[in-house]
């Protein structure tokens, strides 16, 4: 049939990336983006189609290779050893990353800096450095078992003593706890006189793969995002100095700032899980344009019918248009333009979007979709992953309807 068509099975599989339009791109945007989609394509595809079967963490191999290509700190600025660029890249690399494998682009946002906003400059200098060469990764544990979107609620506490702080409590869903270099843990203050005061967020540092002492954890046994290992923690009396005092996001100011640095980190995570959830939908479309035009039935390739091909049209649009939402509100970002309710905006659109694109690119590829054959099977458990973290897609819709509507008088 294919050569009845004249056309070669090269050029038929040949399922087109997207390129970068203006006004975005630029020569330097555009080496960047052949670089990392290289990279992404021979070397983190192929890991992900092996090891994500085996629900542990990502290879050390590929950890160090994403050192060297200096993804550790894409946003950490040149003079302390990172690439210097902004959220627009950020974003741009994530999307490519997570084409092959989502977990790879979320183990680069437990560094960029995160966990370095110490009081002391020689310190901050130094995790900073460390963090831009990948010896800098961490993990928040910021979320309880009765405190998820709900950030202020928390109940793990810090209590002052002579020596320093002294911390209890549970924390749920701490990605990359045990292997990574420090946790942050966000706790509630309380002091001598059993009074409570801000939420402030500590980093306790570690060797890989082990546990502060005080701290115990259990893995959690998910469907999916395999290659981060996400724990539940116990934290029994662990000593914290006041040294150990930072703002996780880049915020360095009074104390209590802590809640609120936590909030504007996530918008630009919120973004960052944009590029990520349009990286899925992208591989799960991509995939299926070659299935579609290799998969024969009634003696013509599925590609040839006309349902199946409005179905594709369909995907492409909606991949398309949240791509072009998320650079537009990246670019907003690095242009210092406040954009809470974008973030929630794209963030919301976006990951709606990568589990209808999933599911119908698992549904293209009928009965062996639905096996661990295909990678579709592994973009459609990590798609309905990103509607759930960095904020649910109804918390979105809460952050969005709150700031175009006023709020009831009673």
């Amino acid at each position: 049939m294919l050569e009845n068509r004249n056309i070669s099975k090269d050029v038929l599989l040949a399922a087109q990336p997207p390129q970068l339009q203006p006004p975005w791109t630029t020569p330097a945007r555009a080496e960047l983006l052949a670089g990392v989609r290289e990279f992404s394509r021979t070397e983190v595809l192929p890991v992900a189609n092996k090891h994500d079967r085996t629900e542990t963490a990502i290879p050390t191999e590929l950890m160090g290779r994403l050192a060297e290509l200096g993804y550790f700190g894409i946003t950490v600025p040149a003079e302390f050893g990172g690439l210097g660029l902004g959220v627009f890249e950020y974003s741009l690399i994530s999307e490519e990353l997570s084409r092959s494998w989502m977990s790879v682009a979320s183990i680069i946002a437990r560094a960029q800096g995160l966990g370095t906003r110490f009081e002391d400059p020689a310190r901050r200098t130094e995790l900073t450095r460390r963090s831009a060469r990948g010896d800098w990764i961490g993990a928040a544990a910021f979320s309880e078992p009765d405190s998820g979107s709900d950030l202020a609620s928390i109940q793990t506490v810090a209590r002052r003593t002579g020596e320093g702080y002294r911390i209890t409590g549970q924390k749920r869903w701490c990605g990359n706890a045990f292997e990574g270099d420090f946790i942050l843990v966000m706790c509630r203050i309380v002091d001598e006189a059993d009074e409570l005061g801000p939420i402030r967020t500590f980093a306790l540092a570690k060797p890989r793969n082990s546990f502060p002492a005080g701290v115990s954890g259990e893995p959690i046994d998910k469907i999916g995002y395999h290659g981060i290992v996400s724990w539940n923690l116990t934290f029994d009396d662990v000593h914290a100095s006041p040294d150990d005092l930072v703002e996780p996001f880049g915020f360095s100011g009074a104390e209590g700032q802590g809640f609120k640095a936590v909030s504007n980190g996530l918008n630009v995570a919120r973004v960052q899980t944009a590029a990520r959830a349009v990286g899925l939908a992208r591989g799960a479309l991509e995939d299926s344009i070659e299935y579609l035009q290799t998969r024969v039935q009634f003696g013509s390739p599925l590609g040839d019918f006309q349902a199946l091909r409005f179905t594709v049209a369909d995907m492409a649009a909606k991949v398309a248009q949240a791509r072009s939402f998320y650079q537009y509100v990246a670019n907003l970002m690095d242009s210092g333009v406040p954009c809470e309710k974008e973030a929630a905006m794209t963030k919301l659109l976006a990951t709606e979007m990568a589990v209808e694109v999933t599911g119908q690119a698992l549904q293209l590829h009928g009965g062996n979709g639905y096996t661990r054959e295909h990678a579709i099977e592994r973009y459609w458990r990590d798609a309905r992953l990103t509607t759930i973290f960095e904020g649910t897609s109804q918390i979105q819709q809460k952050i969005i309807s709150d700031r175009i509507l006023p709020r009831p008088l009673s």
